[in-house]
């Protein structure tokens, strides 16, 4: 389901669904604690009831209209957790095997990016360099390994629903699968500096053929590591 950005992972609609379901069973507690602000205004109002009551709140049948909606919030609480752990597991604990593994190095103001050759092997002879422009497969399970040269940056991907941290001096590896070919923004989502707000970049997302012709036409940076 697309209501606003697109789903382009195969994980993103997870994500999508996790906000949905936090945004209904808030919103529901939310109108009907409204609701009954609203009717007590006017059921309680000055001019039908001039004399103000006083409610201790300690016999039983008042004491429930507490006790019963605070059980079943802690019931929507623990669907919420459930969930949220199921989605956090499969997005962050959990990787699968890697197709391909591609470096994203942040710097002040931009992405540096290292795919791997032909060989199909990160940190070979053969890497691909490019800047702000990051080439994937459709269809591929990609390990991005993250790092960044001068302070924290964020990597993020919204139509893969994918943001990570990338922290100087640690390299943090998340991964993603994309569904559907097409040009996306990458952005930084850690303020990082007064060029912040341009550290935009692309990601292009191809068919294998369409990769392997862009690929021929790049240079090895030719030399081991990143």
């Amino acid at each position: 389901m697309e209501i606003f950005l697109k789903l382009a992972s195969s994980y993103a609609w997870e994500i999508d669904y996790l906000i949905i379901l936090v945004a209904i069973l808030g919103g529901f507690w939310l109108f009907l604690s409204l609701g009954i602000i609203f009717w007590f205004c006017w059921k309680f109002r000055r001019s039908a009831n001039p004399t103000a009551q006083y409610i201790t709140g300690e016999k039983k049948h008042e004491t429930k209209w507490i006790s019963w909606p605070h059980y079943a919030v802690l019931v929507c609480d623990v669907v919420i957790i459930i969930f949220a752990i199921k989605v956090w597991y499969g997005i962050k604990q959990y990787r699968p095997p890697a197709d391909d593994t591609i470096r994203a190095v942040g710097h002040q103001w931009a992405w540096r990016f290292v795919h791997s050759g032909p060989d199909g092997k990160l940190d070979t002879a053969d890497d691909i360099e490019t800047i702000d422009e990051l080439h994937v497969v459709v269809g591929k399970t990609y390990h991005v390994k993250l790092s960044s040269a001068d302070v924290l940056h964020s990597f993020s991907v919204p139509v893969f629903r994918l943001k990570q941290d990338a922290i100087p001096g640690r390299e943090v590896t998340a991964w993603f699968k994309p569904i559907k070919t097409g040009e996306w923004d990458v952005q930084c989502t850690e303020i990082c500096g007064i060029g912040h707000g341009i550290m935009g970049a692309r990601i292009k997302v191809e068919t294998e053929e369409e990769y392997q012709a862009w690929l021929a036409t790049k240079k090895p940076i030719g030399t081991t590591g990143a």
